[in-house]
């Protein structure tokens, strides 16, 4: 052996570590297919062209030699063992350039068919401060369509499992200062002790560290190319800057509440806001994606949409909650028929208890009226957006979509009066229209103080009190009565209560959406489990905890 090299077993893996360089490395002989010649020359035959899964012993050839190339700082090399060199290159050798990281040792674990987990230990240095970094992260070897060579699958998560397309690794000074975010009664906020605020406090942090006066440390970090992207996420520390003490209108307590909840559902969300001021209370998924998807979610709502449906009906004077109303089976608008669930019907019913038993056809059936009065495309979107602030323009202090009611024809004009067709939603939005059907005024939603929030905030008329009260008598209706779809859902929920439950179909999606939303004395809360049935069966539970804690 040479000097300065070292044999060993790595990861299940014979390889030979170079040291005494900047980068480890595996050394890896590979020769090619000959047969001898005439006068002791030598021809070599082009191997035909392979199909099929890669082999064992080709994943973990080109595992290897990838993982070698990569450490020892060959960028060009490694991304041409990759399927997408041109993707591949740039992030390979930013992460000595960009992101500064030297003395990187990589050791791939046992390969689960053609996917390999490896570990990565290495040196982030910058401008004289160096921190050690380690994580894990894994690749998958394909076979190439038009090589047939076997090659590593191009992600950026290849190279760190949180990397997505369009982002970089960057070491430097932070792009923003830290800060020290607290809840209204100045319990500190952090991502260790309330995991799903970590979008949040990241979008915080990008909008108020440097307002609040912090000075920005050395990270790393990683960042997106776009000015309107997400910010960026801290990696790795190597010099704490000032942190900014931030105010903030969450509650530890109902945040808490709110993380325990949803980790009992994939896929879940839920927003809690105050119906007297508008303040978000919490803030929490359970997502796989790690999107913040109660606050910059887009989905159907649902039946949830029926308090705003109600509310147009009453304004209108096409119904109110004592009035009776038709739920037949089924009903059909310009060639499209609607159902209820189970094609369940009401004989001698009343607005209220259709909207307890979530009858569709009940809200769609006056469509004919709108339509006859030249309003039934507008009658929905008008109602959201001049009462509940839908369709407005929210500045609640960080990222979030303000909810959806278009103007739609056809078919689609009845589907939005469920909740479905082109109507999107999310958790904050529906948190926010239970808050004003609560109070009677919409209060849009914010997270920091007024003062700290650039330009004015939305604003809504309030409701006639009539109308107002007609939906908490519904709200409450739902949410006690014996056959409300929320009853049992709220029964352990304490005060003056009410809800609203939810199912949204998804074409190719085998469950519908589970959509529930409910108010307890002044806190408002909504919530959506995707692929999660029926409202009060998975969406119900996560907003009655919240409830609870509030």
């Amino acid at each position: 052996m040479r000097g300065g090299t070292k044999m060993g077993l790595v990861g299940g893996v014979f390889a030979i570590v170079l040291s005494g360089v900047g980068y480890g490395a595996y050394n890896v002989w590979t020769g090619l297919n000959s047969t001898s010649g005439g006068g002791g020359g030598s021809t070599t035959q082009a191997a035909p062209v392979r199909t099929g899964p890669p082999s064992g012993d080709e994943i973990s050839r080109t595992a290897k030699d990838f993982l070698a190339a990569w450490a020892s700082g060959d960028a060009d090399k490694a991304s041409q063992l990759t399927n997408n060199a041109t993707d591949a290159q740039p992030l390979l050798a930013g992460y000595s350039e960009d992101a500064h990281v030297s003395k990187v040792t990589l050791s791939p674990g046992a390969a689960a068919g053609a996917k390999v987990p490896y570990t990565v230990k290495a040196t982030v240095s910058y401008e004289g401060k160096t921190k050690p970094w380690s994580y894990s992260s894994s690749l998958t070897v394909v076979r190439g369509l038009s090589t047939g060579k076997a090659l590593v699958d191009w992600e950026p998560s290849v190279i760190h499992p949180d990397l997505k397309k369009g982002e970089t690794i960057r070491t430097g000074e932070a792009a923003s200062a830290p800060i020290k975010a607290v809840d209204r009664n100045g319990t500190e906020l952090t991502k260790e002790k309330y995991p799903s605020l970590g979008p949040v406090l990241d979008a915080l942090r990008d909008k108020y560290g440097d307002k609040a006066g912090g000075k920005p440390g050395i990270e790393t970090a990683i960042e997106s190319g776009s000015a309107d992207s997400a910010p960026a996420r801290t990696l790795v520390v190597l010099a704490k800057g000032k942190p900014a003490l931030l105010h903030t209108t969450l509650d530890a307590g109902v945040q808490a509440a709110a993380e325990t909840a949803v980790r009992k559902f994939s896929e879940s969300s839920v927003a809690a806001v105050s119906a007297g001021t508008g303040e978000i209370r919490a803030v929490a998924n359970n997502r796989a994606d790690g999107f913040n998807a109660a606050m910059q979610g887009k989905l159907a709502p649902g039946s949830t949409m029926k308090i705003m449906t109600a509310a147009m009906l009453i304004n209108n004077g096409l119904a109110s909650e004592h009035s009776p109303v038709l739920c037949p089976p089924d009903v059909t608008w310009q060639s499209q028929t609607f159902h209820n669930l189970d094609n369940f019907s009401i004989s001698g019913g009343t607005l209220a208890m259709s909207f307890a038993r979530s009858c569709n056809t009940a809200f769609i059936k006056p469509v004919g009226i709108l339509n006859n009065r030249h309003i039934a495309d507008t009658a929905l979107p008008s109602t959201a957006e001049k009462y509940f602030g839908i369709g407005k323009v929210w500045n609640v202090g960080i990222p979030s979509f303000d909810g959806s009611v278009p103007q739609t024809t056809g078919p689609n004009t009845a589907a939005a009066m469920i909740g479905q067709g082109l109507v999107q939603m999310d958790p904050l939005n529906m948190a926010s229209v239970t808050a004003t059907a609560r109070n009677g005024t919409f209060r849009q939603p914010v997270i920091v103080p007024k003062s700290l929030i650039d330009g004015g905030r939305a604003t809504g008329q309030s409701l006639p009190y009539n109308t107002a009260q007609q939906l908490r008598d519904m709200m409450h209706l739902t949410a006690t009565a014996p056959y409300g779809t929320g009853t049992v859902a709220m029964s352990g929920v304490g005060g003056y209560k009410g809800a609203k439950t939810g199912s949204a179909e998804v074409d190719a999606q085998g469950k519908s959406n589970s959509w529930f939303t409910g108010f307890s004395d002044d806190l408002a809360a909504a919530a959506v489990v995707q692929s999660g049935g029926h409202g009060g069966d998975a969406a119900g539970p996560v907003v009655a905890a919240v409830l609870r804690a509030g």
